[in-house]
């Protein structure tokens, strides 16, 4: 039972690294757009989502 829990665990992280991704290039681009329009506020919560996301994705590959 303990095997299929940590299966069931590590393909539910699998799935998450994945949706962080698709997060990461999201805010990214949306930094992008912040940056030609030259945005500060716009920028600085990009930055924080994207810092979020980093430490999120840095937690589940350890």
């Amino acid at each position: 039972m303990k095997k299929t829990a940590d299966a069931f665990k590590k393909m539910d992280g699998e799935r998450r690294k994945k949706v962080l991704k698709l997060e990461v290039d999201y805010e990214l681009a949306t930094l992008y757009e912040a940056m030609l329009e030259n945005n500060e506020a716009k920028k600085n919560e990009c930055k924080r989502k994207l810092e979020r996301l980093r430490q999120e994705l840095i937690r589940l590959s350890n």
